[in-house]
């Protein structure tokens, strides 16, 4: 499973975002919209949008820290994962 997250340092909810994927022991590369501008590019035209943050699980894009949303999409790339074995 490959969790990319798109974040910005003063973002309170891209930390409590990563404390949260921290928590469920997942790993993610995080990607800060400030250092990189190909990032920004990237995330805007995954969620036609700039709002942080933004969480690519397997190509599903959550804007936002919404924990139903994220956990749906963790346990469709789970079950992927699983049938791909």
């Amino acid at each position: 499973m490959d969790i990319i997250i798109y974040t910005i340092v003063a973002c309170p909810w891209c930390a409590k975002l990563k404390e949260w994927l921290k928590e469920k022991k997942l790993a993610f590369q995080e990607f800060d919209l400030k250092e990189s501008p190909a990032a920004r590019d990237d995330m805007l035209e995954k969620s036609n949008q700039l709002a942080t943050p933004v969480t690519d699980i397997d190509g599903e894009i959550i804007v936002g820290f919404d924990v139903e949303k994220l956990e749906i999409a963790i346990e469709k790339a789970k079950a992927k994962e699983v049938i791909e074995q």
